[in-house]
């Protein structure tokens, strides 16, 4: 082991030396003292050396040089270290001369330089993604291959409360939690399902910070966006009864009679309801087909400004009636495609009413193939103008996509969880598909029932 002694013991006597130095003088001269030895013997007997004594030699350099190497900071992502690199994962890594900066390429000399994320870095060169400053901090995110400061990290990643438009709390076992609309994608708190935030009366969006609803003179909010085709009177509301009604001729299904068409309050539409026997409907009604005589309130004068600063007006009416059918009632103040929706639906509990089918079908059966012809009409509806009625010369700037609420109103009718609504429009729609609307609607005539294969 004389080769042992004459690396060992200058290094011993070198490292002592410079123990007093400053760090990175006494590391710079800790690699200078480790090289000279390791050059000054392989020097003297090149001759003699074979693999095993190589092996050896690359080994004893490697253990000598971790056996001055302090141990990198723990439970950090990045830290700081003056002369041999430390890894990510704070365990010391093999000597190999020259360090190049993962940024710049240069190399790195003597002094300060960060290791992590598998390389080594310039300090000025680790630099956060986001806003391209130095990290300098002990800390720091990481997504896919790239660093970022923590706060540049939460305000890209973490999600925002679309609602009151603030970083979403962690629940209390440290998770993020939040709710997301099935349809809209809307994303927000938990918290705002239970502190009597507004919902849409149409499209049941949650009102934003930024965003304020108006409200409805019987209580409901509506968003400015289902507000820009709201059909707010009755007379408003005649040009879509007739297309409505003009669109079941098409099929071949003409209403032989004339009905009346109202446009009501939530409470008008909820007095009329409670007096009908044959009724079967949904906890918040926006339709009725009225079979008896009644005295119905109805919307007649839509207020005078689109703030609701205008007076509303309403009369009251006394409704006979002349056949099966005395009347159709439809909430005021929705928007043109869910209004027709409504009529379509209404219409389809007239006509059968009106052709002899029986008066008390079963709710599945008879709700399920009115809501499959109301959203026959919304699919006729590809295309249509968002407008109003009333139309307007331009729409306004947070003026919906037509298509979308179309598809909101479809899923809604295809979505719905209840017996009646819901599996009725499904068995309906499956039946029609298959067998076709004419046989399916004479099957229900004998039976009672949809069709099945």
């Amino acid at each position: 082991m004389k080769w042992f002694d004459k690396i060992f013991k200058p290094l011993h006597q070198k490292v002592h030396e410079i123990s007093h130095n400053s760090s990175s003088e006494a590391d710079e001269e800790l690699d200078r003292a480790i090289a000279l030895s390791l050059s000054d013997h392989y020097d003297d007997k090149p001759a003699a050396r074979d693999k095993g004594a190589t092996d050896n030699d690359e080994a004893l350099a490697r253990a000598l040089q971790e056996s001055f190497i302090s141990e990198g900071p723990s439970g950090f992502s990045s830290g700081f270290s003056s002369g041999f690199p430390f890894g990510g994962d704070g365990r010391t890594r093999r000597f190999s001369g020259a360090h190049v900066c993962a940024r710049c390429k240069k190399t790195i000399g003597p002094g300060r330089f960060l290791s992590c994320m598998g390389g080594l870095w310039h300090p000025e060169c680790f630099r956060c993604t986001s806003c391209n400053k130095p990290i300098s901090g002990s800390e720091f995110s990481v997504s896919g291959n790239d660093p970022y400061h923590k706060d540049c990290y939460k305000e890209l990643f973490h999600p925002r409360c679309d609602v009151c438009n603030l970083f979403i709390p962690p629940n209390y076992s440290g998770l993020i939690e939040y709710r997301v609309h099935p349809f809209w994608g809307q994303r927000y708190c938990p918290s705002h399902e239970d502190d009597n935030t507004p919902r849409c009366c149409s499209c049941e969006r949650l009102e934003t910070k930024n965003s304020k609803y108006v409200v409805l003179d019987d209580g409901r909010k509506l968003c400015l966006e289902c507000m820009d085709s709201a059909v707010m009177d009755t007379n408003e509301g005649q040009p879509l009864y007739q297309e409505i009604i003009n669109f079941y001729e098409g099929m071949n299904m003409k209403i032989t009679q004339q009905i009346p068409m109202l446009l009501v309050e939530r409470q008008a539409l909820n007095e009329a309801r409670a007096h009908e026997s044959n009724g079967h409907h949904l906890t918040e009604t926006r339709g009725l087909t009225l079979s008896e005589e009644q005295t119905v309130t109805s919307v007649f004068r839509r207020p005078r400004s689109r703030g609701f600063f205008g007076e509303m007006r309403t009369e009251s009416m006394k409704l006979r009636r002349n056949c099966e059918v005395t009347a159709i009632l439809v909430l005021y103040g929705l928007p043109r495609l869910l209004t027709g929706s409504i009529l379509a639906h209404e219409l389809m509990h007239a006509w059968l009413r009106l052709n002899g089918y029986p008066s008390h079908l079963n709710p599945v059966v008879e709700e399920g193939i009115c809501q499959v012809m109301a959203h026959t009409w919304l699919e006729s509806q590809i295309g249509s103008s968002s407008s109003s009625s009333h139309g307007a010369a331009k729409p306004a700037p947070h003026q919906f996509d037509t298509s979308k609420l179309r598809e909101f109103v479809m899923h809604q009718i295809a979505m719905d969880p209840s017996p009646a609504y819901g599996d009725g429009f499904r068995i309906g729609q499956s039946a029609v598909v298959q067998f076709g609307l004419p046989r399916t609607l004479d099957h229900i005539k004998l039976t009672g029932d949809f069709p099945v294969s």
